[in-house]
């Protein structure tokens, strides 16, 4: 088990180191969902802030374990409201969803596993 959870860790760290680097850079695809989502531009540096954060915790987990949860919980709560913003607010197909999805059930994976 444990080494399931080390993997959940790198992708988790990999795909928001990611995701963030696209909102810190203002990649016209993020930006254009960011408008389809109707939330102002500021609101893209905060999330793309907190996943960073999370990264952060993820990667302090390494070291002290007890940072994992938190970093888990976090991601779970950003990727609840990434899947409103493109279902409720974007009004996206649900496949728009897919990678949320799946990053949402890793942290609640990392959540499980670290219990």
């Amino acid at each position: 088990m444990e080494i399931l959870l080390i993997i959940a860790q790198i992708i988790l760290v990999c795909i928001f180191t990611i995701s963030a680097a696209i909102k810190f850079l203002r990649k016209p695809m993020m930006v254009q969902h960011w408008n389809e989502y109707k939330y102002p531009m500021w609101f893209m540096f905060i999330i793309a802030a907190l996943e960073l954060i999370g990264v952060l915790g993820i990667l302090i987990a390494f070291l002290f374990q007890k940072m994992l949860i938190f970093a888990a919980i976090l991601f779970a709560i950003l990727m609840i409201g990434a899947i409103h913003a493109h279902l409720f607010r974007a009004k996206h197909s649900p496949l728009m969803t897919i990678n949320a999805m799946f990053m949402f059930l890793l942290s609640i994976a990392v959540i499980i596993l670290s219990s």
